[in-house]
């Protein structure tokens, strides 16, 4: 999370709003189309990215990479007769265009023809663009993002003497242009901006063996940020509570996950429920719409529209207008996600999910994720899962994990080196509550959730 690729570039952040260059994109994405049009295409579509940033990370209090980036590229899709085309450039001259269309209708000549290929339908397009206040320029240079990840890293090895280093920090600054257009006449675009700052930590026990932890804040706002020393102090607090972890026995026990934790949990329902897993039949949940796969009080609405929301938009990949809806409906399964390919692959109706999901928020059953701990009574918080051991034709769930050992509604040490293990579907109906306190830091915003009981393998 805190490393970045070694570049030589100490340029600061440029000044130049990345919003000046819509027009243009706009322009090139028009360009293009009626290219394609001239050609004879039967349907084109064309998106255009430009991105820019600065990211600086540290290590013990100096700078190690100054990472500028600026780029950004144009790719056109066409069709002919269910045949599809790819190209792409990153020259936006008229030419170069043209060309790109020119390769993109040469490569659908050659491909084999594939009915569900296609734009998705005219009466999907979004038509009603609201600002969501996505784009919230901010002046920072190499220098002061350097500060940033340093302030962080001096609050964490200043808290206590059990930190005993740094294991690096980072703070980013980006911004970005997008544009999309095809031949049903939808062309539409807009700016975002994103700032992060994250700080990793070692920590010390008194046998000399080591724990680290991390934190860090994200917006899409610069002054909506957790300050340096707050990303520290909570790093350097996450750190010293996982000293002298111990394993413990293998039993069954409910299982807390923390908040950054339980978003993952959640991911294995996107993954589980998207359109290309379910015509690729590679998924535990087949055949699921309409039925019951959590406790009948939960639900999951998604929120596109969130003002400045991390991942809000008014339409997807597609052009396919983005709509308040519910994934999960008092337990019900009330949404596949699907692609204007994978909808028509299963005869179904396209949900607009072209690039994925948009704020997704559980709703809580009232009580903290403190009051969690106290009303589970014995059991383990896992604040941090590791290795890729989950199926998601079967849904076993196993993975290696740390956290806490809860008794009497009491933290009484911290725990390592054990694993999970149960079935996504029993675990997802073994829902027993959900916190209220969200983390808010990804699409999937939900505070910890807790599950009536895994398999914990341990000594």
């Amino acid at each position: 999370m805190a490393s970045h690729p070694h570049s030589s570039s100490t340029s600061s952040a440029p000044s130049t709003q990345i919003s000046s260059q819509l027009p243009a994109l706009k322009e090139a994405v028009a360009v293009a189309l009626d290219y394609a049009k001239q050609l004879g295409t039967c349907a084109a579509e064309v998106a255009i990215s430009k991105q820019q940033g600065l990211s600086v990370s540290t290590r013990e209090k100096e700078v190690e990479t100054v990472e500028f980036t600026k780029d950004g590229a144009l790719g056109i899709t066409v069709f002919r007769n269910g045949c599809k085309g790819n190209s792409s450039t990153s020259d936006l001259s008229p030419q170069a265009i043209k060309q790109a269309v020119k390769a993109a209708d040469d490569i659908a000549k050659f491909t084999s023809s594939d009915p569900f290929n296609g734009l998705a339908d005219a009466e999907l397009m979004a038509k009603d663009i609201q600002d969501l206040e996505l784009y919230h320029p901010h002046d920072i240079d190499a220098q002061g993002l350097a500060q940033m990840a340093i302030n962080s890293e001096i609050a964490a090895l200043d808290s206590s003497d059990r930190i005993k280093a740094s294991d690096g920090a980072s703070a980013n600054a980006h911004t970005a242009a997008k544009v999309y257009g095809n031949s049903h006449g939808f062309l539409s675009g807009y700016c975002s901006s994103r700032y992060s700052l994250s700080c990793v930590v070692i920590g010390e026990e008194a046998d000399g063996n080591m724990q680290r932890d991390y934190d860090y804040t994200v917006s899409r706002q610069f002054d909506q940020l957790l300050s340096s020393e707050a990303v520290g102090l909570k790093a350097a607090q996450k750190t010293i509570d996982r000293l002298d972890a111990r394993k413990i026995a293998t039993c069954n026990l409910p299982v807390l996950f923390a908040p950054e934790i339980a978003t993952g949990l959640v991911g294995h329902l996107v993954g589980a429920i998207s359109g290309s897993s379910l015509y690729r039949k590679s998924s535990f949940l087949m055949d699921s719409l309409g039925k019951q796969i959590f406790p009948d009080w939960f639900n999951i609405e998604e929120q596109p529209h969130l003002r400045a929301g991390l991942a809000s938009a008014n339409y997807d990949s597609e052009g396919v207008a983005t709509q308040l809806r519910n994934i999960v409906d008092d337990g019900h399964l009330a949404s596949y996600l699907l692609t204007s390919y994978s909808a028509r692959k299963l005869a179904m109706k396209n949900t607009g999910h072209a690039g994925g999901i948009y704020n997704w928020t559980l709703a809580h059953t009232g009580q903290t994720f403190a009051q969690l701990i106290k009303a589970m009574d014995k059991g383990l918080i896992v604040t941090e899962v590791m290795g890729q051991g989950v199926n998601p034709v079967t849904g076993d769930y196993s993975r290696g994990a740390a956290g806490f050992y809860v008794e009497n509604g009491q933290i009484q040490f911290p725990v390592e080196e054990i694993t999970i293990a149960g079935n996504l579907k029993d675990m997802f109906m073994g829902i027993q509550a959900v916190a209220s306190d969200r983390d808010l830091r990804s699409s999937i915003r939900t505070g910890g959730i807790l599950l009536s009981e895994m398999k914990i393998a341990g000594n």
